[in-house]
């Protein structure tokens, strides 16, 4: 029998919040209350000064296996997730080959369940992520699937995602859609406007965004299919998914950690490493992202972790790759976004709750191999949990990441709030910020 006491943390529920222990016997959370015992052998976990809430979900990471794995494997992935408060993590099908088959999705989740945390897979929607052809999406959600994208690359013909929308209803599945132009963003490394002429630089325009979203909600309206919106950037793609909310629309959407801390400008040293797609966006985008998240509008914070070997990031500004870190850095990220006064609340809803009833990890939606994720801390939920103190102080360091990867943007950046302990189906993974 393996048992952990967390105690006396900020239990941080939907809507209230307490200070209380929480143990956790075999897996499960076996009691929440004040002063509780501690079992023969269980391994306590001082949470005093901490929140303790279900474990953050990631809805979007490139874990790169199979064809990139000098940049990440499914298992570095994992390990760099659960340091940053991960239990369950949505691999991208953007690899080499593309995980648009039963064969290949697989075999990701059969190394996923080899590593601490529980890695669900996101299907590609067509074939080889080429715009062509429907990728086998009733065969892939038949295994579990029930994300599905083309990320890094959107569905840009309209007739094609209007059928993968309309045939991905009746599967019970969600599509997600990476929202770009390409005809308009086409050889563009960074935000179009006064920073990028000045640099010289090509930029990839906020319309290439925008205008997918407007057509996508259209296309929703049409079908009825459900749509998440990936890493929305801009002010006005949040406007757009308001007001087709304001019409009943099933579509949700997330926002990545770099779009709520960083701006275009942070490309005037032509380094590489903020080179990232959609483009890091003018401060007054950033603003708005900000206000949305502190408003409760936002649906999710989603990393798109985006590992790159060293020498594809030490390429010139315009030939680089995009892409940037996210994993181990998005808790702190987000509660720094959050403000002067974060609310705990909110906090566990764009990084665990929501997150998990998108990607459908939750109690009733659980499919083929995950655990429940974005629980309540309640007696006979899954022991997914993450012990966050949002007081404590650090320094970034790139020396200190686990991903295979260093194409972090933060490295020196001083951050407060810190993941003291990932349990992770059932066991402890980290422990005084530490992998065990």
């Amino acid at each position: 029998m393996s048992s952990f006491l967390l105690r006396a943390g900020l239990v941080v529920g939907p809507q209230t919040s307490r200070v209380a222990d929480v143990l956790v016997i075999d897996g499960k959370v076996a009691d929440v209350g004040t002063d509780l015992s501690a079992p023969p052998g269980c391994h306590v976990v001082d949470a005093r000064e901490c929140w303790v809430g279900p474990g953050f979900v990631d809805l979007h990471t490139h874990l790169r296996e199979p064809g990139r794995e000098e940049a990440e494997t499914i298992e570095s992935g994992a390990l760099a997730g659960a340091v940053g408060g991960y239990t369950a993590l949505m691999a991208m099908p953007n690899t080499e080959p593309t995980l648009d088959n039963v064969a290949l999705v697989s075999y990701v989740l059969d190394r996923g369940a080899r590593t601490p945390l529980d890695i669900a897979v996101a299907g590609a929607i067509t074939v080889g992520r080429r715009g062509e052809n429907l990728a086998p999406l009733a065969e892939m959600a038949e295994l579990g699937v029930r994300l599905f994208s083309d990320d890094g690359m959107g569905v840009q013909d309209p007739s094609l995602m209007r059928r993968a929308l309309t045939y991905a209803r009746p599967l019970g599945v969600r599509l997600a859609q990476h929202c770009e132009d390409e005809l308009l963003a086409a050889g563009g490394s960074m935000n179009e406007g006064a920073v990028s002429s000045r640099l010289g630089l090509v930029g990839r325009p906020a319309l290439a965004e925008e205008l997918m979203v407007q057509r996508d909600i259209e296309l929703v309206a049409l079908t009825g299919g459900a749509l998440h919106f990936m890493h929305l950037s801009t002010a006005r793609s949040l406007e757009l998914v308001a007001q087709a909310r304001l019409r009943g629309l099933p579509v949700t959407f997330e926002v990545a950690p770099h779009h709520l801390t960083l701006d275009e400008t942070s490309c005037e040293q032509f380094d590489p490493i903020f080179k990232v797609h959609p483009p890091l966006r003018p401060r007054a985008d950033v603003d708005a992202l900000r206000e949305a998240l502190r408003a409760g509008t936002i649906d999710a914070v989603a990393t798109d972790h985006a590992p790159h070997a060293p020498e594809l990031k030490d390429l010139p500004f315009d030939e680089a790759p995009a892409g940037m870190l996210g994993l181990e850095y998005a808790a702190a990220l987000t509660f720094e976004a959050l403000g002067d006064a974060p609310n705990p609340q909110l906090f566990f809803s764009v990084l665990s709750r929501e997150p998990a009833r998108i990607a459908q990890l939750r109690h009733d939606d659980v499919r083929v191999r995950h655990g429940a994720h974005g629980g309540c801390v309640s007696e006979g939920e899954d022991a997914n949990l993450v012990v966050f103190d949002p007081l404590m102080s650090w320094t970034a360091r790139n020396e200190d990441l686990h991903s295979h990867a260093v194409n972090s943007p933060y490295d020196g950046r001083t951050m407060t709030g810190r993941v003291r302990a990932t349990l992770a189906k059932g066991a402890l993974v980290v422990n005084d910020g530490s992998l065990v």
